[in-house]
């Protein structure tokens, strides 16, 4: 259950929630029938190693909602307090994520990031306040609120969700915690109109490591989520903590160095843009290079093809990652293959 009350959620994001958040993709068993214990525990050990303080347990991957909350209890468990656990609120309806949460929060998870469900299509923006809302109150979770381009939103504001509306939501929600600013990309203005407006509310962020790290050597970030920080082994974390430090030379000095990385993985998640879908197993492959689990994902699912994989190596290299010298093939096996 939730360390905190509806009410007391905010003041308790704005003590507890620093550094670096980023995912957890669940691994499966060679047949794909069940998920994969080990290879699970095996990441979140790797995310407490590597310096990350929180991970979101990613929904999008073709888990039932029961695997899913088994997923959750096998995270908390194994995080043992030490990272926040956050709940990704994908699912299909907002009556099933309603249940959903319900059950993460018995689970143990402590936050929430709310997606909102491929065929939610609101006619006025007061619809996302009614979902959103209706949302926040079928739990004591703090909620991360997440205008971006992938809810279809923009046809209503070009910020993804009016700030009007989300003036409102903080008005009347006290458990939305936190904005991930994401509205508007490629322009930066989603997170410097919500940052203006409300960071005396809410932790106000961009989990964009290619704006945060430039940003947050002007204005202060506590906090970082959800992205696939994973990528780059511990140096985000670091990054993250010279940042905090006031040593913005050093940031900007490793800032670069990460070019190649960043331009390569962009362009291949740019490929990808109108499916309103993160290429989870490009993710998975790229964390798989740095230690973690990797193995087999479920159909449907985006596809990582050799060409990527190639030149995904190499780019990390380019950018001073260390990476495995495994085989790509064992990628689709794991670390800890389970028949």
């Amino acid at each position: 259950m939730a360390k905190y009350t509806r009410l007391e959620a905010r003041q308790w994001a704005k003590e507890n929630l620093h550094g670096l958040a980023n995912v957890v993709i669940p691994s499966f068993t060679q047949n794909l029938t069940r998920l994969n214990e080990k290879g699970i525990r095996h990441d979140v050990q790797r995310n407490i190693e590597l310096g990350f303080t929180g991970t979101l347990l990613v929904a999008e991957t073709a888990t039932t909602l029961e695997e899913y909350i088994e997923f959750t209890k096998i995270a908390v468990d194994e995080a043992k307090g030490n990272i926040t656990i956050i709940h990704h609120a994908g699912f299909n309806t907002l009556e099933e994520n309603i249940k959903a949460v319900k059950l993460a929060e018995e689970a143990g998870a402590e936050l929430v990031l709310l997606s909102y469900p491929a065929n939610f299509y609101p006619k006025e923006s007061q619809e996302i306040y009614e979902y959103t809302k209706q949302f926040a109150e079928s739990t004591n979770l703090g909620i991360i609120l997440f205008p971006v381009p992938l809810w279809n939103f923009e046809r209503l504001h070009p910020a993804a969700i009016d700030p009007k509306i989300i003036r409102q939501l903080l008005d009347d929600v006290p458990n939305i915690v936190a904005i991930k600013a994401e509205g508007g990309m490629p322009l930066i203005a989603g997170f410097t109109q919500c940052y203006q407006l409300f960071k005396d509310d809410v932790i106000v962020m961009t989990p964009l490591e290619k704006d945060a790290f430039a940003i947050g050597n002007l204005v202060p970030i506590q906090w970082m989520a959800t992205s696939n920080y994973e990528m780059y082994g511990d140096v985000l974390p670091k990054l993250f903590n010279l940042m905090q430090e006031g040593k913005f030379e050093e940031v900007y000095e490793q800032y670069w160095k990460l070019q190649p990385a960043r331009s390569t993985i962009g362009k291949f998640m740019a490929s990808s843009d109108g499916a309103g879908l993160v290429n989870r197993m490009l993710w998975k492959y790229a964390a798989w290079l740095n230690g973690f689990n990797g193995g087999p994902l479920r159909q449907p699912t985006m596809k990582v093809n050799q060409t990527q994989m190639s030149a995904i190596r190499q780019a990390l290299i380019k950018s001073g990652i260390e990476v495995t010298n495994d085989d790509d093939s064992q990628f689709f096996i794991g670390r800890n293959p389970e028949l």
